[in-house]
């Protein structure tokens, strides 16, 4: 028996994503996609993907009726002032926003700068990144969405922090490069064509929020991200910088890593001597579930650089919500998810 998704917020980059996956996935069936601006209109209309499909007309807010799953694909903010009535609607709900990232009501107020509408939520979300929260995804009916540059960051350290590889003393920096789309489907000055290509914008050189879910997954401290807008549409690449005693070798590196991830369906290590593609690129992974990870180590001072590439709206986003609505669900976990990404674009 199929299961049956709806989505709110149907309009934007990760709604049409989340179609494409539901499209091609053989236990799912849509249900509504909710568009205030645009019901009665076909979904092609704005994600012309999905043109030849079978597809259901967008749905206004009044209209929604009862699904399996929800998933919440709307502007940070929204979903919290209407989660109790959204819960009434699915039993299951997945929330691509930020809403219920984080665990602590002081937390989310501090990074955000506003009082959380649904502070008593917050306990009832799991957060959503399979490779360090799989167990509890599988035995959770709410679960939170991801940010992009949180989830890229935290595969790139996760190795590190797992084996306890970094020196606990010392900073770990973070440098982030990031393509357009992670703005969302919205204009801004900021994403106008003109403006931004041929860029390369430092726009959140201090204080990002996706901060805070790294330090609450991997329980680092002194921990400092840098973002960087580049000319790219899809994709994210997280160059992150710490240090190691000076006894660890890249012996020590590769058994951390394999380690890690030699279970993990949708981690890849990357890490080759010769060819284009010699560390992590997020351009061949367009379209893709993947996440590549590599490293590199100075053995004279200690630093460890390790670096992690993901399309942001996949591994990022949606790609990764259907792994969890796999988990959620019994499914095989990559069910839908098989596709390797294009090469080259």
């Amino acid at each position: 028996m199929s299961v049956r998704i709806s989505i709110v917020g149907g309009s934007g980059y990760t709604a049409g994503e989340m179609l494409r996956l539901m499209i091609n996935h053989p236990e799912v069936e849509i249900g509504q996609v909710v568009s205030r601006n645009y019901a009665g209109q076909p979904l092609w209309r704005l994600h012309p993907h999905l043109r030849g499909h079978d597809l259901p007309v967008f749905v206004d807010a009044e209209s929604l009726t009862d699904a399996d799953i929800l998933v919440l694909a709307q502007p940070h903010g929204v979903a919290q002032k209407k989660i109790a009535y959204y819960s009434e609607i699915a039993p299951k709900i997945i929330d691509l926003s930020s809403d219920f990232r984080l665990e602590s009501q002081i937390e989310y107020e501090k990074w955000y700068g506003v009082a959380h509408a649904a502070p008593d939520w917050l306990s009832r979300f799991v957060y959503g990144l399979p490779e360090t929260h799989r167990k509890q995804i599988r035995n959770s009916h709410h679960v939170s969405g991801v940010g992009c540059n949180a989830t890229a960051t935290i595969l790139a350290l996760l190795p590190l922090i797992k084996h306890g590889l970094l020196i606990p003393d010392r900073p770990i920096i973070a440098e982030i490069k990031t393509g357009s789309s992670e703005g969302g489907s919205q204009v801004s000055p900021g994403s106008h064509h003109p403006v931004r290509s041929g860029s390369v914008r430092s726009y959140a050189p201090v204080g990002h929020r996706h901060t805070a879910e790294i330090q609450q997954v991997l329980g680092v401290q002194d921990l400092h991200l840098s973002l960087t807008a580049i000319e790219m549409v899809r994709g994210a690449l997280a160059t992150v910088h710490g240090f190691v005693n000076p006894s660890t070798s890249l012996k020590d590196l590769w058994k951390a890593y394999r380690s890690t991830y030699q279970r993990e369906p949708f981690v890849r290590i990357v890490r080759d001597n010769h060819g284009n593609y010699r560390r992590p690129e997020p351009k061949i992974l367009s379209g893709s579930n993947f996440a590549d990870v590599g490293f590199d180590l100075d053995t004279s001072t200690g630093r460890v650089v390790s670096i992690c590439a993901i399309d942001n709206l996949m591994k990022g986003s949606v790609g990764t919500a259907m792994q969890c609505v796999n988990l959620m669900c019994g499914f095989e976990e990559t069910t839908g998810l098989e596709f390797t990404g294009l090469h080259p674009i």
